[in-house]
């Protein structure tokens, strides 16, 4: 428990030092949460939650709802490259508040061309006086690839005509944090599939700094809300994997969480869409599910508060949390099968039969057999 002393210090310091700021918010989080029907035991459920998800003993819970009732001490700046929106939009587009909106509500947006009602002139004067009165403070989060050809000149924004390769690496000089929202700005996304002749790349190939990969196309509101969280109360990033992803949301397999696992070890499969198994809940390998090689808690944070995520709605996870995804994981509607797996140094073989162990332990052996052998025939 020794680490999780030190960091609980760190967070009770943190704290301290933010609460010494001036609040930018003229209301309260808890008045805010009141006017949108949410009462104060089920803000410390949410902040119980939140501890849990990030990894952390429930001890942490009352460090968590602190962190949350003075998040506004923190600027965010929010860039928009190229991207679709669809990140931010399914942070806002709730049909009821949720406790992670009217959190993000909250926290001092100091910019983000969605929100605000600044245009034009005025928009870019809101950016640099962002940039600037809060230098070395803000977190910077990005949505949507930047676009690296011919200098950047794919992708110009604003009246100035600056490309977004210049507004990034401008606006991540003076960032304490930055933060990549969705599998664009983390790996370049749609936008970096090949051909890829605006040659766009993820933010952390551009600035060399140290950024947070949100991965996912678009990733879970608890994603966005808790990293923004752990920065708050520890004022630093979260411990991170090899593809710089927080691994408190992407530390385990979407195959490992999966409801329809046991389908898997059962060798009852989907063959094709609308079939009985597909009425019967069975996997969904067969018709292309990535699960097995992706890497996120879409299974159990799921999405549209908690309510589904796509292989419960019935297709197959296309992997877009990682790498590459779009090149490497197509045809969605197909298995693997033989071929190499991007984000692992190992086949489809391999992690059918290691990895998720079926092989050894002699559950559901027959599973793998099943996955493999229509491809063999293919073949």
């Amino acid at each position: 428990m020794g680490q999780y002393d030190a960091l609980f210090s760190r967070g009770k310091k943190r704290l301290t030092e933010l609460k010494n700021i001036d609040a930018v918010k003229s209301t309260p989080l808890m008045k805010r949460l009141e006017n949108q029907g949410i009462s104060r035991r089920e803000f410390m459920t949410w902040s119980a939650q939140v501890t849990a998800m990030l990894s952390l003993p429930l001890s942490f819970s009352p460090l968590v709802a602190e962190a949350a009732e003075i998040a506004d001490r923190v600027p965010l700046i929010w860039l928009h490259l190229a991207e679709c929106t669809g990140c931010s939009e399914s942070l806002i587009r709730a049909d009821t508040p949720t406790i992670d909106s009217v959190i993000f509500d909250h926290i001092s947006v100091e910019y983000h061309e969605t929100l605000m009602a600044a245009a034009g002139w005025q928009a870019e004067e809101n950016l640099e006086h962002a940039l600037e009165a809060y230098k070395g403070g803000y977190v910077l989060a990005v949505e949507g690839a930047v676009p690296t050809a011919n200098d950047g000149h794919y992708l110009t924004v604003g009246c100035k005509g600056h490309t977004g390769m210049e507004i990034v690496h401008h606006a991540a000089e003076g960032a304490a944090a930055i933060v990549s929202v969705g599998t664009c700005a983390a790996f370049g996304g749609v936008q970096a599939a090949a051909p890829n002749p605006t040659e766009a790349k993820g933010v952390d190939q551009v600035v060399h700094k140290p950024v947070v990969n949100l991965g996912g196309c678009p990733p879970s509101e608890k994603n966005i809300v808790g990293t923004l969280m752990y920065f708050v109360m520890f004022g630093k990033l979260p411990p991170l994997d090899m593809y710089g992803r927080p691994k408190w949301a992407y530390g385990a397999r979407v195959h490992d969480n999966c409801e329809r696992r046991g389908r898997f070890d059962a060798g009852e499969f989907v063959e094709t869409f609308g079939d009985e198994g597909a009425k019967q809940g069975y996997c969904l390998y067969k018709v292309g599910c990535k699960g097995p090689y992706t890497y996120n808690n879409c299974p159990t944070e799921r999405f549209n508060h908690h309510t589904s995520w796509p292989v419960l709605a019935g297709h197959g996870c296309i992997g877009c949390s990682e790498p590459n995804f779009w090149d490497a994981m197509a045809d969605f509607e197909k298995p693997l099968g033989r071929r190499d797996i991007h984000s692992l140094d190992m086949t489809a073989d391999y992690i059918g039969t290691a990895i998720l162990g079926v092989a050894a332990v002699g559950v559901g052996a027959h599973a793998v057999a099943g996955v493999f052998a229509k491809d063999v025939e293919e073949k």
